[in-house]
């Protein structure tokens, strides 16, 4: 029997079997993990920033704390140890996944409590302490989740567990951004100052309970399917396939052309990064109230990227995903200018959701063609070291320059800092334009 008459004896499922997918238990434990996944990114890098903003830390301090996030952008060093290192006791009671994802969130956990009981205004040691330990383990739940989502259900199942995954992170995000900003705002004293630890104190807790919901669905979630790992003599044979052999191949695929590929990946999203440090202590100074915040850039602003997400797969899809790429690199470094010219108006509500619109629209569009240009780049031998390693690789250049960024605005201003890193943006714009005509000239 053909391929083709295979296919035509068998039926397609109905759309109500096909949705039904949403309720079966791997999909709905996805959902929740998902959301355990998007809760402490915020935490420890945006809300962190308006928090300290407000307690009265200068923003060249706030600019060099943002470097905990490279706690994301080096995750690859220790994937491979999440991925093959049994935890004693807690792995033969759990399993290798439920092992590693238990003690990250219980890092994560801890770490927020950590935050919560210490104010930055009398000691910030502390804070940073606790939020690199949220960081750190936030970064080895992303890698723990991405190996349990896989192994948790069979291909023709990937995609629904992914669409559930991505959606309890985003409501993870609103409730990380709005909901902390809404809960210290009701916990504060209207009558005290504007600065209040306790009210901090409380929306920080309430954040680390919030993983809780992460941590109960691990324990009752069953262990995917033990998959072999391949055996190793040495030490050195181990780490040649887990980490140089997934690099190597990409070498060999690309040759020389490798450096300007890798270039790329580097310095797409700088201009987003670099000025993303600034956004919170920006609003603060601005006179923005947590509400006007909260409801402006963490509720409405998820949803504009959510809808820029959409509108740049589907231009993808329609125009090719390079031609995207440009487009999306375009937008996220004109809208920076946007934000410059909102540093002369003050505190202008309208003028802020303008401006969110198209940043947040534009940030959309360039992530959902980022993120396919990036998959298209991966062996799928290798797939999941190299994503990993390309989607840390996108940080580390952005994540140490954005380090300066409040150096830069207590020196210059924020309109010069806005302008500044929509000029990060050209030389990206050569880059996609000189990686266009190798994938033209190499053939798809």
């Amino acid at each position: 029997m053909t391929v083709q008459a295979t296919q035509a004896a068998t039926p397609r499922p109905s759309w109500a079997s096909t949705l039904r997918v949403y309720l079966e238990p791997p999909c709905l434990r996805m959902l929740l993990l998902g959301f355990s996944a998007g809760l402490p990114l915020l935490l420890v890098l945006g809300t962190l920033s308006f928090w300290l903003r407000e307690a009265g830390i200068d923003r060249t301090t706030i600019g060099y704390l943002s470097w905990v996030g490279l706690a994301y952008a080096f995750k690859w060093v220790w994937a491979p140890l999440v991925d093959r290192l049994p935890i004693p006791l807690l792995t033969h009671a759990l399993g290798r996944r439920r092992s590693w994802l238990l003690l990250s969130q219980l890092a994560i956990l801890l770490g927020l409590v950590a935050m919560s009981f210490n104010d930055p205004q009398v000691a910030l040691t502390p804070v940073v302490w606790g939020a690199l330990a949220v960081a750190f383990g936030s970064a080895t739940q992303d890698i723990a989740l991405d190996a349990f989502r896989i192994e948790s259900a069979e291909v023709d199942r990937q995609a629904a567990l992914a669409a559930c995954y991505q959606t309890g992170y985003r409501l993870a995000m609103i409730w990380a951004g709005a909901g902390v900003l809404w809960l210290a705002a009701r916990a504060q004293d209207p009558a005290l100052a504007a600065y209040q630890h306790g009210a901090w104190h409380t929306a920080y807790l309430v954040m680390a309970a919030s993983m809780l919901l992460g941590v109960v669905t691990v324990l009752f979630s069953p262990e995917p399917h033990k998959r072999p790992m391949p055996l190793a003599k040495n030490a050195i044979d181990w780490l040649r396939g887990a980490l140089v052999e997934p690099f190597m191949d990409f070498v060999r695929r690309y040759r020389w052309q490798a450096v300007l590929v890798l270039a790329l990946i580097g310095s797409y999203r700088i201009s987003d990064v670099v000025m993303g440090i600034m956004a919170n202590p920006f609003y603060v100074d601005m006179g923005y109230s947590k509400d006007e915040v909260a409801a402006v850039t963490k509720i409405y602003g998820v949803i504009m990227t959510l809808a820029g997400a959409f509108v740049g797969g589907a231009l993808a899809m329609r125009f090719g995903v390079m031609r995207v790429l440009m487009l999306g690199a375009v937008l996220s470094a004109a809208s920076n200018l946007l934000f410059a010219a909102l540093s002369s108006r003050g505190h202008d509500l309208t003028g802020l959701i303008f401006v969110i619109s198209a940043d947040n629209l534009a940030s959309g569009i360039a992530s959902a063609a980022f993120i396919a240009y990036l998959s298209s780049l991966t062996n799928i031998n290798y797939s999941a070291t190299q994503y990993a390693l390309f989607s840390s690789m996108m940080l580390l250049l952005p994540k140490f320059l954005a380090g300066y960024s409040g150096r830069y605005v207590d020196g210059f201003g924020y309109a010069n800092f806005f302008v500044a890193t929509a000029l990060l943006g050209l030389p990206v714009l050569l880059l996609v334009w000189l990686t266009s005509r190798i994938k033209s000239a190499s053939g798809p």
